[in-house]
């Protein structure tokens, strides 16, 4: 039996099977307390010990701040990217969530209103949302995209660079021109593509990792991308107090980094009201795809989205059908073998170069390069970026 004999300032002698002990009530400290330099968390009976980006993140919260907000000194406004900063701009003004008199104060000022500046100095959500190339001070600030057959077999792979909001816009347009084939049937005469991941989760779900992205961890965010499945995956955890359960139900906002949220918010590209999963939720439902699946790890967040089988397309091997699908009956009749070879390559893999078509088709540089002139000619294909980094795009 458990007694109580008195209580003073949180400091009680109890009885227990005829022993007194002495309990002291110790209330949890608003600010992090540290033992011989380290610093612990509790973790059901036993005490962990917080190291690297944890910690950080852990004496960042108790300060009441975040890590987006953190200042970073040395980089000027001079720095950011004009081109990014009007595009926000634009944006905002349609959507008017912001004053437009906001809008058209200089770039410091209008910094300083969106919290991006921090006791003078840019903070660490301005140069991710604004620099010309974030990597140069935040290793890992892109996103990583793989093509595999197998969990193995890496077969392509491209790395999207760029401010947050350009990262956005390039992704989503790569996956769907250069990793995800849809699968095309005809509604008397429309055509109908079908894709398993709806543009509309892809945007939601991509959107959710970069603003809950762990950028301090140096990784990052990676899209798995197979003829059946998609992952995507980020650094990061869930709230406080929150479970994978909690997704799945109605909730409200705590982005990691909430100024990069509110920036998104006020550009129209999420909802402040934690609605991003409801909304894939909803995309998925009105395109009759299965619901995705969201697994928490210890160190990362991932989302899985599988294909239904109406939407499986083997190999991505079938490629002469899609290929003709795509050229239309206006200029089949002048597509000869040699430019349906080539077709079929690129559309395998856009991301071939001259000399990797010659290689798959054996044929010359030279003829490679005629056969391609010809197909752009006839607008059948278009190069999207540069020779280096580009890839090419058959037009529907």
């Amino acid at each position: 039996m458990h007694q109580t004999h008195f209580c003073k300032k949180g400091v009680n002698l109890c009885k227990e099977n005829n022993l007194e002990y002495i309990e002291i009530d110790v209330p949890s400290y608003p600010i992090a307390i540290s033992c011989k330099g380290n610093y612990y968390f509790r973790s059901g009976s036993t005490s962990q010990k917080l190291t690297g980006i944890e910690l950080e993140s852990f004496i960042l919260r108790k300060r009441g701040a975040t890590w987006d907000n953190v200042p970073y000194p040395l980089v000027k406004i001079e720095d950011l990217d004009q081109n990014a900063i009007q595009k926000f701009k634009e944006l905002a003004i349609r959507k008017k969530r912001i004053d437009d008199t906001i809008l058209e104060e200089d770039t410091e000022t209008l910094l300083d209103k969106l919290h991006l500046i921090n006791n003078g100095y840019l903070t660490n959500a301005a140069l991710l949302l604004f620099s010309k190339d974030p990597e140069r001070y935040f290793t890992g600030a892109f996103i990583k995209v793989g093509f595999f057959e197998t969990n193995a077999d890496l077969i392509y792979q491209d790395e999207v660079r760029g401010s947050l909001f350009e990262q956005i816009d390039k992704v989503i347009e790569l996956i769907f021109f250069k990793y995800m084939k849809a699968k095309i049937s005809y509604d008397g005469l429309q055509r109908v593509e079908e894709y398993f991941v709806s543009e509309a989760s892809m945007r939601e779900a991509i959107l959710n990792a970069v603003v809950h992205k762990q950028y301090e961890s140096g990784v990052p965010i990676q899209i798995s991308i197979y003829k059946d499945k998609l992952y995507i995956t980020n650094v990061g955890k869930l709230p406080d107090h929150w479970t994978e359960k909690t997704l799945y139900q109605k909730h409200g906002s705590k982005p990691y980094n909430p100024n990069i949220a509110h920036v998104f918010y006020l550009a129209g590209h999420i909802e402040s009201w934690g609605r991003g999963i409801e909304k894939i939720f909803d995309s998925c439902i009105e395109n009759n795809l299965p619901m995705p699946k969201y697994y928490i790890n210890p160190t990362d967040i991932m989302i899985e989205f599988d294909a239904p089988q109406r939407l499986v397309i083997d190999n991505f091997s079938k490629v002469n059908d899609r290929v003709t699908d795509r050229v239309t009956d206006r200029v089949i009749d002048r597509v000869n073998d040699n430019m349906m070879k080539v077709l079929n390559v690129i559309s395998e893999d856009p991301g071939y170069s001259y000399n990797d078509i010659s290689d798959e088709i054996g044929i010359s540089r030279k003829s490679v390069a005629t056969i391609i002139k010809k197909l752009k000619d006839l607008g059948i294909i278009e190069r999207i970026g540069n020779n280096k980094k580009g890839y090419w795009k058959i037009k529907r």
